[in-house]
C-alpha cells in the first residue's frame, strides 16, 4: 500500500533541506517534489516565514521559526508513531473480535 505525504511532513521535508541552505531545484529532488507541489509549498513556508531567499546567495535558508517547526515537528512525529502503531493493534484486536462474531 503506497505511503502518502501528509503536509506537515512535506513542509518538514522542505525545511530540512533548506536548513543549510538550497536552490529550488535542489529543494525539489532532495524533498522529493514535483514542481508544481514545489512551488505551492514553498510559498506556503515563505509566507509563514519558515523560510526566507537570501539573494547574496541566491538560496532559501531556515528561519528561527522554522528550527522552531522543525524541533515540534520531530516531537509530534515520534509521538504521532508511537499512537499511530497503538491504533494498528487495537484494529487489530477489533478485526479478530468481528471475526470471532461472523456466522461462517
Amino acid at each position: 500500500m503506497a505511503s502518502y505525504r501528509r503536509k506537515l511532513d512535506i513542509i518538514a521535508d522542505i525545511l530540512l533541506v533548506v536548513r543549510k541552505g538550497a536552490g529550488k531545484t535542489r529543494i525539489m529532488y532532495q524533498a522529493n517534489l514535483s514542481y508544481k507541489l514545489l512551488t505551492k509549498y514553498l510559498d506556503d513556508v515563505m509566507k509563514a516565514s519558515l523560510v526566507c531567499f537570501v539573494d547574496n546567495r541566491n538560496c532559501y535558508v531556515l528561519t528561527s521559526k522554522g528550527e522552531q517547526f522543525l524541533e515540534r515537528y520531530k516531537d509530534y512525529s515520534r509521538r504521532n508513531k508511537h499512537v499511530e502503531k497503538r491504533l494498528d493493534f487495537i484494529r487489530d484486536k477489533r478485526k479478530a473480535l468481528e471475526e470471532l462474531c461472523s456466522s461462517d
